[in-house]
């Protein structure tokens, strides 16, 4: 029963305590009580909680943070969630059989926060909201790409001869009005990158549909966080079969480099690799937390750490770094690579990530037996795509002999 409905309950039940009161009943005047001074109260409390919560979704995004809006053009949303709740909230009441379907939310890149609202009384139900959260791997790697938008299923593009160097030919000083000298280049290659689907979904309990807070935060922790770490595992190594993702480590036409004395040798040898196999300087590093901490705990001869102690910087010179960036570059540290590999690259002006639309959500309780069993079933998908046009730009380096 809804908050207003156990409102309208209670003082029809007072209705019916008068005539006991008049006369002098003593139960009823007790009950009365009880409903005056502790019920009524506590209902009424709620209920300014609950308004309160939808006058503050009511404002997500008033200012000018990135985020994203709904299809009407509506308040931002900085999160997924949040804008899920938004667009929610009001719309499904529990033992309605409907759908509610949202409209695409175009902040799809990877998020570096979650939604963390503050703690609240609850006010609709009694439940626990509280989420035990598994581990969470931070995810980075869709924002070392550039971004694109495609408003087809497919693009198709023309990726450039490994080589800068012309196939035929080259530049030479010629007499005036003599002939001037030919080059050619390599037929460039035709490629077509289909866009591609990653979803999931999940059941919830409907009491969820009543409590906008939890609804954004349950969203945003579990279905887009799934969703978001595939992405992320596609971009990297994707196989390019059942419907995935061919990603950056399975491309054709990335570099290699084998291993040459020591991690850090063989990190910037692959970042020479960049620059003279194309027109671009390596910007990122991807390397798996294994790697990186044989890395960071390399010692020289006087047994100081190469990267800076665990108290200070080298030789008590400077602040200590929590993860000092390898050789400058932007160093991003994660299980999506794995052990004995790292990609290094020009990510932001070689590749790029192709979305059509956004993250979008559709929840319904007329799934199976959800409306029987008081569920709700809730799914999340996008649609994007990886364009490589300069594949030599990245180097797969091995880190071990």
């Amino acid at each position: 029963m809804s908050i207003k409905s156990r409102i309208e309950a209670l003082k029809a039940e007072l209705e019916e305590l008068k005539p006991g009161i008049v006369e002098h009943d003593e139960k009823a005047a007790e009950r009365a009580a009880q409903i005056l001074d502790v019920e009524l109260p506590e209902l009424e409390a709620k209920r300014a909680e609950a308004e309160r919560f939808n006058g503050l979704l009511g404002r997500i995004g008033s200012g000018n943070d990135s985020g994203a809006s709904n299809a009407g053009g509506d308040v931002q949303a900085k999160t997924f969630g949040e804008f899920v709740a938004k667009s929610v909230v009001g719309q499904f009441g529990r033992g309605e059989r409907k759908s509610v379907m949202t409209g695409e939310w175009d902040g799809a890149k990877a998020a570096a926060t979650m939604l963390t609202p503050a703690t609240v009384a609850p006010w609709l139900t009694d439940y626990d909201r509280a989420i035990v959260e598994q581990p969470r791997r931070r995810l980075t790697v869709a924002d070392l790409l550039g971004v694109e938008s495609v408003s087809g299923n497919a693009v198709s593009y023309l990726v450039e001869s490994a080589t800068v160097e012309p196939a035929s030919g080259a530049p030479a000083a010629v007499a005036e009005g003599a002939q001037k000298p030919q080059i050619s280049y390599g037929d460039p290659t035709p490629v077509t990158e289909t866009l591609k689907k990653i979803a999931v979904f999940y059941k919830e309990s409907d009491e969820i549909l009543e409590d906008a807070p939890w609804l954004a935060s349950n969203i945003q922790s579990r279905a887009v966080y799934g969703l978001q770490k595939e992405e992320e595992d596609q971009l990297l190594g994707g196989t390019g079969t059942s419907n995935s993702i061919t990603g950056l480590l399975n491309r054709s036409g990335i570099q290699t480099q084998a291993f040459d004395t020591s991690i850090a040798d063989t990190i910037f040898k692959a970042m020479t690799k960049v620059e003279t196999g194309t027109d671009f300087e390596a910007d990122a590093v991807v390397i798996n937390p294994a790697d990186y901490e044989t890395l960071r705990l390399a010692k020289d001869s006087n047994l100081q750490y190469y990267g800076g102690g665990y108290f200070a910087g080298e030789y008590g010179n400077g602040a200590i770094l929590e993860k000092p960036a390898i050789w400058g570059l932007r160093t991003v540290v994660t299980s999506a690579i794995p052990a004995g590999t790292a990609l290094v690259g020009a990510f932001k002006q070689a590749a790029s990530v192709i979305r059509k639309g956004g993250l979008r959500v559709e929840m319904t309780n007329t799934n199976e037996d959800d409306f029987t069993n008081n569920l709700v079933t809730v799914r999340v998908e996008e649609r994007l795509g990886l364009i490589v046009r300069y594949p030599a730009a990245f180097v797969k380096a091995t880190l071990s002999a």
